[in-house]
């Protein structure tokens, strides 16, 4: 396995300094910190700039927007189980699994429940239970993996023949998009993806860039 060869540059640690200021949560920098978030469950090592702990929509609003600002990459994570690389990065690393662990609401007449992304897929599942209900997807990682990441990466599983893999689950996504803005994915009319993708929105080029996507022969 190669050293880390990652280094940070004066101007960067006063960055991150001044993106902690503006957090509720907490920004480390620290190597101790930095390198316990260079692995995951993959065999890839990559030590990141420094690793972000947001506690609330406004944090990763603001995480988002200091990345843009600055032309640093983010790599979102909750639990890590991923084995192939997908939770670790040379930017800045945001872990959503430290104060993202609520279950907001659950619905079980209409059957659906409203999650943050540090939710342990097991945990979700027994707090079902008690409406005869369950979240279908079931990896290897049950126990520890997290809804952030099941649907980062469209997780299935052993049950995913019968119900279906995560995607198949998703009603609706509050998102922190790439610029700090927000918004809400869900499923749309034809006529309402036109409308959006005319907005000159991060939102808006989303739309745009799936439609011309889908256009091409």
């Amino acid at each position: 396995m190669p050293n880390f060869t990652a280094v940070q540059s004066p101007t960067t640690h006063i960055a991150f300094e001044k993106l902690a200021s503006r957090l509720e949560g907490e920004v480390s920098t620290d190597r101790a910190t930095r390198i316990l978030y260079a692995t995951d469950a993959s065999v890839y090592r990559v030590l990141p700039a420094a690793v972000a702990f947001p506690k609330s929509d406004a944090d990763v609003a603001a995480i988002a927007a200091f990345a843009a600002e600055h032309h640093i990459p983010i790599t979102a994570r909750t639990a890590g189980t991923s084995l192939s690389g997908q939770a670790v990065g040379e930017g800045l690393v945001v872990d959503f699994s430290v104060h993202f662990g609520n279950i907001l609401e659950i619905n079980p007449e209409e059957k659906w429940v409203r999650v943050q992304p540090g939710v342990i897929r097991d945990d979700l599942n027994r707090a079902l239970a008690q409406y005869g209900l369950f979240f279908g997807p079931n990896t290897s990682t049950a126990n520890r993996c997290m809804m952030g990441g099941m649907v980062g990466n469209n997780s299935s599983g052993t049950t995913s023949i019968r119900y279906g893999v995560t995607r198949d689950k998703v009603i609706e996504i509050s998102a922190v998009l790439g610029d700090g803005s927000t918004a809400v994915f869900r499923e749309v009319s034809p006529q309402d993806s036109v409308k959006r993708a005319s907005e000159s929105t991060r939102e808006g080029k989303i739309y745009a860039g799936i439609a011309e996507l889908l256009s091409r022969p």
